[in-house]
Order: structure tokens, then sequence, then C-alpha cells
């Protein structure tokens, strides 16, 4: 779909240089945005400068930590549109150092909101909400009156960024929404460590023929979503006056983890792979099976995934193929 809405306009996004944020960026440069990028380039949390290669001179990078009050009152001036996907999402990282994803997570999203009803309450924010909000799923496919009980800190956190969200839309007026993601693969991810999303892992594992490591039985569902299917519901959301106020979740194809990985093995046309037990800090925070009902999301913006699995596959089996060298170390 085409987005005039967007041409001219000023947009800043946080996590700018991730794996999201860069994806979000190109789009927006096609349609003549005025786009500003936030980035603090924590090692191992995703940004990487590579990622805006072929558009680095028609966005503007402001190298800043969301944490910090003050960049964000001056950064927040004049914007018309916060794509806000600053965040860890690291379910592991989480529980052993709990305060680094409250400050990110949690007191970031207070001084994102807080600098924009001071310094620009007429803006739009989507904010990336994630299926860990939820916890264990009670009943399949989750839609969005499932109850939300976390089951780690990453989970807790996200919930409250995205309830300060809802809250500020409510009572100040700053026009909000979340998307509740599920797992996004594709080019431009991370692919130091599978501590962010383990389908692009795997894709690394595969393409250095190593060994893909799968814990407990295989059969746990994972609902995948390809990039640019995500990207397009965070435009969607964007620029229809429907969604500000409202929650929706993304979902895309549901398939178990052994599956994934032999239409990767296939898609690549080779690879190996092992079922084994769970380490004992994965399994006390295993999600289980999850399935989205992406139904209201549909029924109001008109958003569904377009791209299957394998297709997705390939796209970003080629990217790394081509640009590995610049997410491998």
């Amino acid at each position: 779909m085409e987005y005039k809405i967007y041409k001219g306009k000023n947009i800043l996004i946080t996590g700018g240089l991730g794996f999201i944020g860069s994806s979000l960026a190109r789009r927006l440069v096609e349609y003549g945005a005025n786009v500003t990028l936030i980035d603090s380039l924590v090692p191992d949390y995703g940004g990487n400068i590579f990622n805006i290669d072929g558009i680095e001179n028609k966005v503007k990078v402001n190298i800043s930590d969301v944490r910090d009050q003050y960049s964000m009152n001056y950064l927040v001036k004049g914007q018309d549109w916060i794509f806000n996907l600053a965040g860890t999402l690291s379910h592991i990282d989480s529980m052993t150092d709990p305060f680094t994803d409250l400050e990110i997570n949690c007191v970031s999203q207070l001084s994102i909101l807080e600098a924009c009803r001071k310094y620009n309450p007429s803006v739009k924010i989507i904010f990336a909400g994630t299926r860990g909000q939820y916890g264990r799923a009670k009943y399949l496919p989750v839609d969005e009156k499932h109850p939300t009980e976390p089951i780690d800190v990453n989970g807790i956190n996200n919930l409250a960024g995205e309830s300060y969200h809802m809250l500020y839309n409510h009572v100040y007026g700053i026009k909000a929404c979340s998307l509740r993601l599920t797992n996004t693969f594709g080019p431009r991810h991370q692919m130091k460590h599978h501590r962010q999303g383990i389908i692009n892992w795997f894709i690394r594992l595969i393409i250095e023929g190593k060994q893909v490591n799968i814990y407990g039985d295989g059969d746990q569902v994972r609902d995948v979503n390809y990039i640019d299917d995500v990207t397009e519901a965070f435009l969607a959301a964007g620029a229809d006056k429907a969604a500000e106020g409202e929650i929706f979740n993304l979902g895309g194809t549901a398939v178990s983890l052994l599956d994934l990985v032999k239409i990767m093995i296939k898609v690549w046309g080779s690879g190996k792979y092992q079922v084994m037990p769970y380490p004992q800090e994965n399994k006390k925070i295993e999600i289980g099976d999850y399935r989205a009902d992406y139904s209201k999301i549909n029924k109001t913006l008109g958003w569904k995934p377009l791209i299957n699995i394998e297709e997705g596959l390939k796209k970003s089996f080629d990217y790394y193929k081509k640009y590995g060298k610049h997410y491998w170390q």
C-alpha cells in the first residue's frame, strides 16, 4: 500500500538502527518523510549502522539513549509521528539483569511520554509491544482479550510500557496505539546471539553449517511474521485514526520449531539439527504454544500477513549470504 500521508512529515523512530526500526525507515524514506533515528548502539541490542546502508544520506541519526530525559525532551519536538521501537527483547537477560530491562522497557517509556506531554502533545505514537505480555496461553488463538500474565521480567515491563501509552492516550490525549508483535524474522536482524529471536539465529547456524539445537520436543508452536509484513502493520497503524487508543495483535503462520527448522534446511539446501532437553534457565520461562488471533487489526486496518514462511526465509538467506559479514561480528 502507498502511504502518501507521510510525505514531508517529521518522523522519529526510537531504536531506529535496529531490525524493525531501520526496515521501517526505508519505507518512510520512499514516501518522502523526514526521518530521524535514535539509537544508543549498545552492543548486543541490535543497532547496526549498516542497516541504513544506501539511505544514510536521507535520514538523520542521533546516537542517544531513550533513558536520557533531556535528549528526549529535545528530540520529540516538531515530530508528527513517533514509532517507538526502542527496547530490550531478551527474556533470559531480563531475568539476570532485571533493572536494565526495567529502565529501558518501562522507565524510558515514561520519559518519552512525558517529553511528548510537555513538548509535543499532538504527536502520534505507535508502540512495539510483544506477545510475551500474555504469558502462557490459556486458549488458542490468543486474542487481545486474553489475560495478560507475563512469566518473565521482560513481559512485565513491556506490559507496563504499553499501559503507560494507553494511559497517556486516554488522559492526556496523546494519540497512541500498540502492536503486540510475535516472532519476527528477516534481513537486518542482529545475528550475534540467540537471545533476541531464535529464527534468525537458526538462519546463521544453518548458513555456517552448524547444528541447530531445538530444546524440548520440538513440537512447541510459534507464530511468525516476516519483517515486511510487520513494517506494513506499523505504517497502517500510524496512518489510520481508527488505531488511536487501540491494542492490536500481529500474527502470521503458526508452526512448530521442528517443522520450522526443516523448512529452513529445505530452503537453504542443507543443514542439521538435534532435539535436546531444555537448559534450566530456559525451561522456567518457556512460554509454550502460541498462535495469535489478528482478526482485530484485519477488521480495523485491513492488515494481514502476505509473505509466507518459505518466501521470507529465502529472502533472509539471500540477504545474509550477501551481507553476513556486517552482522556476524
